[in-house]
């Protein structure tokens, strides 16, 4: 305790060891209403941004852009490989600028480049260069942000005695989402007027919206949970 930076190791080791007297409680209780609200809203807004939709059929997404078959398929490489950078910037990042400040950040990027992708899909012509770079700046701000940090502060907010649990239902909701999203998608995107394949547009118009109200629940709703210990932070929930 001592080598983390710990002042008082006696009253953290008390802390922790009165966190995990009681395992067996269940999760659904009215003073875990607050950790449960949050990991539920986080984990759906994560899916709510269209990264599941994008990752799944970017080839076909480019292919309504005007790209040929060969780069359809190619493109999606440069999204992949700037996931992996921009997750790994956001590791180094995470502890020192704090969870709020990277969802912040994110949500301004993702609600640019989100409204960008779907105005680059509403224009005729072929082979739309720019879609490429919106969609590698939203997949960038994405795993800087929500990517990073969705599983981080999860695991975060709920004590001891329901962790697992309070874990699980974060991850039930992600991929609950991830399936209906990847689900109502295809559907949506086939959706043409006047050759403008207008179902794709306007879902990207809808994933930018989400990211604006994500914004606001971040900015008013969520805590910080930098630089505090597990027990600190169940105590600021009202959590005894």
């Amino acid at each position: 305790m001592e080598q983390i930076g710990e002042s008082n190791t006696q009253k953290a080791i008390a802390d922790i060891r009165s966190s995990v007297m009681h395992h067996a409680e269940k999760l659904f209780q009215r003073k875990y209403r607050k950790p449960i609200l949050y990991a539920v809203l986080l984990a759906m807004f994560n899916q709510l941004s269209g990264i599941n939709a994008i990752f799944y059929y970017a080839p076909r997404i480019f292919e309504m852009a005007g790209f040929d078959k060969n780069d359809s398929f190619l493109r999606p490489v440069y999204i992949g490989a700037a996931n992996l950078f921009f997750t790994l910037l956001a590791m180094t990042m995470i502890d020192k600028f704090g969870r709020k400040t990277l969802l912040l950040i994110g949500s301004v990027g993702m609600i640019l480049f989100l409204a960008l992708t779907g105005s680059s899909l509403s224009n005729e012509g072929a082979g739309n260069g720019n879609l490429v770079f919106y969609l590698i700046g939203f997949i960038a701000f994405f795993a800087f942000s929500q990517g990073a940090v969705v599983w981080v502060f999860i695991s975060e907010i709920f004590p001891n005695s329901v962790r697992s649990q309070g874990g699980s239902l974060g991850s039930f909701t992600h991929w609950i989402m991830a399936a209906m999203i990847s689900w109502i998608f295809p559907t949506v995107a086939k959706i043409t007027v006047n050759n403008v394949h207008t179902g794709v547009v306007d879902a990207f118009y809808f994933f930018s919206v989400m990211m604006f109200i994500h914004m606001i629940f971040v900015w008013k709703v969520m805590p910080e949970t930098k630089g505090r210990s597990l027990e600190t932070i169940q105590k600021e929930l009202g959590i005894e």
